[in-house]
């Protein structure tokens, strides 16, 4: 197994829930996983640091977990780089571009209550396959980057209630633009959908530091 394919199922497992925030990745833990010796599994860890999944804990490099501001920036920069991208894939889309599309929503539209995790990984697939009909490889790298903080946080925003199908709704309305070539209507789809799950997130946020407020203000049950 090469450096890539560690690193790859390692990135894919963070982003999907499936390794939870704060867990340590030891070098000899992982090699065992994959049955190979610690030199791939060192570089492929340097990289997911690098790519600040990782950071450094008291015990080795564990999952990271970003700020509250951190997540709403990159929220903002997801914005404008997913129209971007949406308005470009409607212009550089092949054939086999669209059926990877459309064989992607219609698995998503086809599961029946999915966990969060679940829905937060097949949505990610569904966004990178938009990167990928932009055929830019400057543009795809630089949303690769972003995501890794978004799916990692404790909830994704689809899990609140009715976002899941709302968002394969704004989906499926975002790869009828790209079949049609309508590369401004793509780019306002893409906007809107990301500026919905930035309120939602926002919203959580707010939710998450009135709960902890409370729960640090709230005095213990009389003995």
């Amino acid at each position: 197994m090469s450096v890539m394919d560690i690193y790859e199922q390692l990135r894919a497992d963070i982003l999907a829930g499936a390794i939870p925030l704060g867990t340590p990745l030891r070098e000899v833990a992982v090699a065992e996983r994959f049955g190979v010796s610690r030199t791939p599994v060192r570089e492929a860890l340097r990289r997911l640091q690098h790519d600040r999944l990782l950071e450094a804990g008291v015990r080795g490099l564990q999952v990271r977990a970003p700020g509250p501001e951190e997540v709403v920036q990159i929220y903002e920069a997801r914005i404008l780089l997913e129209a971007e991208a949406a308005r470009q894939a409607a212009g550089a889309r092949s054939v086999a571009d669209l059926a990877h599309l459309e064989g992607l929503l219609a698995r998503d539209q086809a599961l029946e209550d999915p966990d969060d995790g679940t829905r937060a990984a097949t949505n990610l697939e569904f966004h990178e396959a938009v990167w990928r009909a932009t055929h830019n490889p400057v543009h795809i790298d630089l949303l690769r980057r972003l995501p890794v903080h978004l799916v990692s946080t404790p909830r994704s925003t689809l899990s609140t209630p009715g976002r899941w199908e709302a968002a394969l709704a704004e989906h499926a309305r975002l790869l009828r633009a790209i079949a049609d070539r309508d590369a401004e209507a793509a780019a306002t789809i893409a906007r809107d959908h990301m500026r919905t799950a930035r309120d939602i997130r926002v919203r959580m946020l707010r939710e998450q530091a009135s709960s902890l407020r409370t729960a640090r203000t709230t005095p213990p049950p009389a003995r």
